[in-house]
């Protein structure tokens, strides 16, 4: 895959195959690993950009809260109408319903809102069966859990914002390539669990266990870090307004992935 988040579906890619923008001034920009350099005087005006309909970050942050907003309502619903006993039925279906549709709306750049709400609502179900099953068994985890997700979006945000982390090339390369390899080492696992019925070691909440963890739990930080790149990289390079709808999806994702390791960390230390 070329040099871009994978969660945000290729919109390196894509924004490589979109008119651009002109800078003023005619200073030179980065965008997927190439430089373009405007002539000088060329800034473009505002009703260019307007007409053009392009992405911004403001519109970027409406579509990430519709879809997460979405989610976690239909989480609650899920968690009050689902009882107990069917929680695993809701939780694998959803799980194995929504790998599908992510890996779908990744690989072939969907923009369609429709099936974007259509994968939150499928998260949703999944969060909410999630969740109660882990707070019948651990009273007040969510809570603890949904804290820490959020704090450490906004402690990422913060400093990302404040350029004391920065996503150049060779980091994005190396956290996308970390969380790929996170990927296929859980899918197996999974896999695994289906047929022999144990969690194994990386789930059992072993020494093991926490590490792997805390290894997903920075390498999911860390990969906002790099959407926040992408975003601010398609705005630059004025990407089309419908590829918000692709940026806001990998930020959910990467919520949701952050969210899940977090619950599993805490259940960890509360085993009896």
């Amino acid at each position: 895959m070329k040099s871009s988040n994978p969660v945000l579906g290729r919109i390196t890619a894509a924004a490589q195959q979109q008119p651009t923008y002109t800078v003023p001034g005619g200073q030179p920009y980065s965008y997927g690993g190439q430089t373009y350099q405007q002539p000088p005087g060329h800034g473009y005006p505002e009703t260019v950009q307007a007409s053009r309909d392009v992405m911004t970050v403001d519109d970027v942050v409406v579509k990430t809260v519709s879809l997460l907003g979405v989610a976690v309502a239909v989480a609650a619903v899920t968690w009050i109408l689902v009882p107990p006993p069917a929680l695993g039925l809701v939780w694998i279906g959803a799980m194995l319903i929504g790998l599908v549709l992510g890996l779908v709306i990744s690989f072939a750049q969907i923009t369609n809102p429709a099936i974007l709400f259509t994968y939150a609502i499928v998260e949703g179900a999944f969060l909410g069966a999630v969740s109660k099953a882990f707070e019948t068994r651990w009273q007040g985890i969510v809570l603890q859990a949904v804290i820490a997700t959020l704090g450490v979006f906004f402690i990422m945000a913060a400093l990302y914002k404040a350029r004391i982390i920065r996503a150049t090339p060779k980091f994005m390369k190396v956290v996308i390539g970390a969380a790929a390899g996170l990927a296929v080492v859980m899918l197996v696992n999974f896999g695994i669990s289906l047929f022999t019925g144990s969690a194994g070691p990386l789930r059992d909440g072993g020494t093991f266990a926490i590490i792997f963890s805390l290894v997903c739990i920075v390498v999911a930080a860390l990969m906002f870090v790099v959407s926040f790149q992408q975003i601010e990289d398609g705005v630059a390079a004025g990407l089309p307004r419908k590829y918000g709808w692709l940026a806001a999806f990998g930020i959910l994702v990467e919520l949701v992935w952050l969210y899940l390791e977090m619950l599993r960390l805490i259940s960890y230390f509360q085993e009896d």
